[in-house]
């Protein structure tokens, strides 16, 4: 059975000393928008979901080069593999009709019922497909509450990757960059209408909330050393309805005024703000692990 009622949610996390989102394009310096409040792009949180659900022991599409657990070298073997896919066949529109193919998938990994996925292969002549499969469950990108301080600090780099070793390679500079200290927020939302066309579940739901908590356990490298990032708090909003009592909007503001008030973030607090905000939806304040 799909989701029963529409869900929104909200993550609290705190950065210590560490590059939570590092922009390529930006000489990896930690991510800011035009105001200087941090950002962390919903691509790089969902990737930490898709992360920890895997670790959980769920069916995770797409995973990262580091984490993989199948052996699989690109989507696209996964995908077709008969022990760790769907198989060849499924992607075959002669064989298997598109809406078919989307269940299937569906089925078969849980981050693609929650966050949807493309699937799209060329082939001979009309034999090329394309399979959307749209997701119920959408996160937004996290933005610091103030503008973030940043510092960077040069470091030298001598490995000798060549040679008998004998002769000592020329340093490499380098920089590192790390946010100071800073708290972040992200607002989300699962639609019970997108769900009926995944078979996202209340179960599903579940697991998502189980690993939000631990967002960041297990995530630990040198631009984020263990225990520089941790979830303060995680807000999970059940409606009574599928359509929801409020928007998805309205729900978030709730919190986003709590903050711009100048309140604090301690549990006490959110609970006796957010319980109250709306009549009739009561939130659950789940505090990080």
């Amino acid at each position: 059975m799909s989701l029963t009622n529409k869900i929104d949610f909200a993550l609290i996390f705190t950065v210590k000393n560490a590059n939570p989102n590092g922009d390529p394009l930006n000489g990896n310096r930690p991510r800011t928008d035009y105001d200087g409040f941090g950002e962390i792009t919903d691509v790089c949180l969902k990737r930490k979901i898709r992360d920890r659900l895997q670790e959980a022991g769920e069916s995770i599409f797409v995973q990262s080069d580091e984490k993989k657990s199948d052996g699989m070298p690109s989507l696209r073997s996964r995908a077709e593999s008969d022990e760790f896919g769907v198989g060849k066949d499924t992607f075959n529109s002669k064989k298997t009709p598109v809406d078919t193919a989307a269940k299937i998938c569906c089925e078969k990994w849980l981050d693609v019922r929650t966050f949807g996925q493309v699937f799209a292969y060329k082939g001979s002549g009309s034999d090329g497909v394309s399979i959307p499969v749209r997701g119920p469950v959408t996160i937004q990108s996290a933005f610091s509450l103030e503008p973030v301080s940043i510092s960077s600090t040069q470091i030298t780099k001598s490995v000798s990757g060549e040679g008998d070793g004998k002769k000592k390679s020329s340093d490499t500079m380098g920089m590192k960059h790390r946010v100071d200290n800073a708290t972040y927020v992200a607002f989300g939302a699962m639609t019970p209408q997108l769900a009926e066309k995944t078979g996202f579940s209340d179960d599903d739901a579940d697991k998502l909330k189980a690993v939000l908590p631990r967002l960041f356990e297990g995530d630990a490298s040198s631009a984020r050393p263990e225990g520089s990032m941790a979830v303060s708090h995680l807000i999970w909003w059940q409606h009574n309805s599928k359509s929801g009592q409020y928007s998805s909007a309205k729900v978030h503001q709730t919190l986003r005024s709590h903050i711009e008030n100048g309140e604090s973030l301690d549990t006490s607090a959110l609970n006796d703000a957010l319980l109250s905000a709306l009549q009739g939806l009561e939130p659950q304040v789940i505090e990080g692990f």
